[in-house]
């Protein structure tokens, strides 16, 4: 705890340092911060279907499922 509070007293944003830890902890995670910070949300939803797939799941039923809780 006390290299957070130091890491935020240098003025290292709370973000920062979760998403570095985030990668270093998770480096499947890590890519795929990688990837939307570069703009490649194409891979990274690529990836939600590899994994709903092999899960079992339909991404296409339940991501438009998902969505209606955005919409008014």
């Amino acid at each position: 705890m006390n290299n957070f509070l130091q890491l935020i007293r240098n003025g290292v944003s709370p973000k920062a340092i979760v998403e570095q830890n985030i990668k270093n902890t998770n480096p499947i995670m890590g890519n795929l911060i990688n990837l939307a910070e570069k703009g490649d949300y194409k891979a990274v939803e690529n990836f939600a279907r590899n994994i709903y797939k092999e899960k079992g799941g339909d991404f296409d039923k339940d991501f438009a499922e998902f969505m209606k809780n955005f919409k008014k």
